[in-house]
């Protein structure tokens, strides 16, 4: 079934994870987890270090298992779908970390990200120049020579490349500098107003990840224990959820 022919209807332009259990070995990291990220909106998910997040974003993606429960995307069930498949049916992502390529230029990582495009489509996208001016100040540069901050403009614009439906950003400000934290919530709000972009954020930064969601999960010990609307949320419940 062709992913361009389908009939995409309003309520099928999600992502949609429905009592998703994952293991590692004997292991539980993910228990029963349910979410949603719809188009036009951005979603936070919140917890400590260890409480599955990034294990939950690697089974959307497509790179780590699920033992059972559903994933679907744009009404599709993709959970036993490879990584790359998901990857062409729109699901960028950007890990923690950020997984540049130290030794290639930022031109050349960035073109990384249009490998999956047909050949007369591969062209680099001005609208990541807009939202990280200072990329195009550095296209000659090795990527391991940049900064932590301007590593992570980097991998998140060669996701972008990607012409991703989902974008899924884990710990986008961790170990970076206010100035560019800054920076990427205004691309992030940016991209929201788009409107053709589904946006996931996992976010150990309580304010930032507050003041950019539309809806917002927080998890602990592999569960999710509350979520809902950003209008609606209660931030001492939340806060405490977070305490260490």
């Amino acid at each position: 079934m062709s992913g361009s022919s389908k009939s995409i209807s309003g309520a099928e332009r999600m992502l949609k994870v429905e009592n998703v259990n994952l293991f590692y070995g004997a292991a539980q990291a993910l228990r029963s987890v349910s979410l949603t990220a719809t188009v036009g909106r951005v979603t936070c998910v919140l917890g400590r270090n260890g409480v599955g997040k990034t294990s939950l974003m690697r089974a959307i993606v497509g790179h780590q298992p699920v033992r059972d429960g559903s994933i679907q995307w744009e009404g599709e069930e993709i959970s036993a779908l490879p990584a790359f498949v998901r990857a062409r049916r729109g699901l960028g992502y950007v890990p923690q970390g950020r997984e540049i390529f130290p030794l290639l230029t930022v031109r050349e990582n960035l073109q990384t990200g249009l490998v999956a495009q047909p050949r007369d489509k591969r062209v680099m996208d001005e609208e990541i120049f807009t939202l990280f001016p200072v990329l195009r100040e550095m296209l000659g540069r090795r990527g391991g020579d940049l900064s932590g901050g301007q590593q992570q403009q980097l991998a998140i614009a060669r996701a972008l490349l990607t012409r991703p439906k989902l974008l899924i950003l884990d710990e986008p400000t961790e170990g970076i500098q206010p100035s560019i934290i800054r920076d990427i919530g205004r691309a992030i709000v940016y991209l929201r107003q788009r409107g053709n972009l589904a946006i996931l954020i996992v976010e150990q930064y309580f304010e930032w990840a507050r003041d950019l969601a539309d809806d917002y999960v927080v998890m602990d010990r592999g569960a999710v224990v509350l979520g809902g609307e950003r209008k609606d949320m209660v931030e001492t419940e939340v806060r405490k959820r977070l305490a260490v």
